[in-house]
């Protein structure tokens, strides 16, 4: 299938993380003219010469910077079709003894939800005005689990920004849904999960997943939160 990628141009944010560098690879295999960003500048300085694609400095927590790097990108390349925004702490790093406390949930809805926002609404402009776009969000099946609040909240946070945001675009040619994945391997393994727990996946299938939402092809899929692994086994929500 061809999806259509063939000369877009995509900017990956959290593009040296596992999930956003194995996204970039499979965007460049695709034919796209691919932009990672990141914070660390050693890292994207590397990943960059590795794939053969541009990068810009991005801190999505950071409003200057996030529009700052949107104008360089749009200098450079002169649109944005396609973004993929990766970029959070890993859930590994919220801290399970401050899980109650407010100031801890509010960092975390920061560091991941209004990320997500903060680039989104910096690129719907030029999308709706070009009357294209594909934004993709990554988000996380521990959504709809309780295990623990800041995770929970944060991504569930960032699908009803997500949402809404597609809601106001409906119409314009831009399209925006997240990806839910459970735990995420470095190897395809699809063994049955517990009962109330998400499947595996690996990188590649959700790498393979946001391409897909990326193209021409999935124009008609907007306002989705689309799981990989096996969705919650046993949860209907």
């Amino acid at each position: 299938m061809d999806l259509g990628l063939q000369n877009r141009v995509a900017l990956v944010v959290g593009g040296t993380g596992r999930i956003g560098a194995a996204t970039a690879r499979q965007l460049v295999a695709e034919g796209a003219t691919v932009v990672i960003a990141a914070r660390n500048t050693e890292k994207l300085a590397a990943l960059a010469t590795e794939l053969g694609v541009d990068s810009v400095v991005l801190d999505a927590g950071d409003d200057a910077s996030v529009t700052s790097a949107v104008d360089e990108v749009l200098a450079r390349h002169g649109r944005i079709d396609v973004a993929v925004l990766t970029a959070a702490p890993p859930v590994s790093t919220l801290d399970p003894a401050r899980d109650l406390e407010a100031a801890h949930l509010l960092e975390a809805i920061d560091g991941k939800s209004l990320g997500f926002l903060r680039v989104a609404t910096a690129l719907l402009p030029h999308m709706t005005s070009a009357g294209f776009g594909r934004i993709v969000g990554v988000s996380g099946q521990i959504a709809r689990m309780t295990t623990t609040l800041a995770g929970s909240v944060r991504n569930g946070t960032l699908n009803t920004i997500a949402k809404t945001l597609a809601d106001s675009a409906a119409g314009t040619g831009v399209t925006i849904n997240v990806v839910n994945p459970g735990p995420v391997l470095d190897e395809t393994q699809h063994p049955a999960p517990e009962r109330g727990r998400p499947g595996e996946s690996s990188y590649a299938e959700v790498a393979s997943l946001i391409v897909f939402l990326t193209s021409v092809a999935a124009g008609g899929v907007s306002g989705e939160e689309i799981a990989t692994g096996h969705k919650l086994l046993g949860v209907e929500s």
